[in-house]
């Protein structure tokens, strides 16, 4: 038995991956509203052999929803969310919109499913940053609780939604052909380059990707003493974000108590392959549901062994965003 879905943000690329992802995993529904803004309102959508058409997100659109996936941004899951709740449905936001709020579930189901049956009508959807980093980082933190963790992520355009992996193709065409490219969508040019991560910079001089990071962990690891730093840059990658991690533990932790802990992680797969110098790449990760994690190495800087380094790889729109949504929908129903 399905239940009536209702999905906000549709044409953007992770209401588009929500699609994808509901089709292959083949999630029960009785129905199937396809939410937009007035600009897309009216679009034709094929989706399982039927034709959709996009409607306007307005506060009555949820008349009969059981669940919404939500991914409009922040501001719009503030105006139409609660809207949502009070006709009756469960509401899985992928906004940055409801995750701090001390009373909705932020959810990996890999991590912490158990919180999902706390929900009062909300359950967030973390940063795509936060979840590729701790799938792999979680099974090593139970088994050795992690002291302190510095993350250095390698985002790509992705992460600024479907116009910037848009304007970073047109740049990479307009540059090649001796033009000025265009920044309409970033700041800056990113095809041939890379910067600082696209968010408001906060008077601590740490940009809003960096602090989501922090927070975000401590919550889902409900641990608030974990110390955290993290640089987050753009980079000039269409699809799936790259992170490199140093973690200190408790106690002492060698590469291949790693692997082993890793190899049976859910949602969690090993490329490394020293002898070939072949880890994990965007291009492996693209289009997957699991986080790809390899160069597992010591940090000999760490005394007793305590510290290891981790390049971990995750696709953004997927893991990162429309199939953590559709695995907590899942453990709903």
């Amino acid at each position: 038995m399905g239940c009536n879905l209702a999905i906000a943000g549709v044409t953007g690329a992770v209401g588009q991956e929500f699609l994808r992802i509901i089709e292959e995993r083949d999630f029960p529904f009785d129905s199937c509203k396809m939410l937009a803004s007035s600009r897309s309102a009216g679009k034709k959508l094929t989706f399982k052999g039927k034709e959709y058409t996009v409607e306007e997100m307005t506060a009555n659109s949820f008349k009969g929803v059981g669940i919404a996936l939500f991914s409009a941004g922040a501001a719009r899951s503030r105006e139409f969310a609660p809207a949502a709740v009070k006709a009756g449905a469960v509401v899985i936001d992928n906004s940055s919109a409801f995750r701090m709020v001390p009373d909705v579930p932020l959810v990996i189901p890999e991590i912490n499913p158990e919180k999902i049956k706390e929900h009062k009508g909300i359950i967030a959807n973390p940063n795509c940053s936060t979840i590729i980093a701790i799938v792999p980082v979680w099974p090593l933190h139970k088994a050795n609780p992690v002291k302190r963790m510095v993350v250095s992520t390698y985002q790509a355009a992705s992460g600024a939604g479907m116009s910037a992996m848009l304007e970073l193709e047109e740049q990479t065409r307009e540059i090649l052909a001796g033009k000025k490219p265009t920044c309409k969508v970033l700041a800056y040019q990113l095809a041939f380059n890379l910067f600082c991560h696209n968010s408001k910079i906060g008077p601590n001089g740490y940009n809003e990707e960096e602090i989501k990071m922090v927070n975000e962990t401590r919550k889902i690891f409900d641990c608030p003493d974990i110390a955290i730093t993290c640089t987050c840059v753009r980079v000039p990658v269409l699809r799936a974000h790259s992170e490199s991690i140093n973690l200190e533990f408790k106690d002492s932790i060698r590469p291949q108590d790693v692997t082993e802990l890793l190899r049976t992680a859910p949602g969690v797969s090993i490329i490394d392959d020293r002898e070939n110098n072949r880890f994990p790449m965007p291009i492996d990760a693209t289009g997957k549901d699991d986080i790809f994690v390899g160069r597992i190495r010591q940090d000999e800087s760490i005394p007793d062994n305590r510290g290891i380094n981790l390049w971990v790889v995750g696709d953004q729109i997927r893991k990162g965003a429309a199939l953590n949504a559709v695995q907590i929908a899942e453990k709903l129903l």
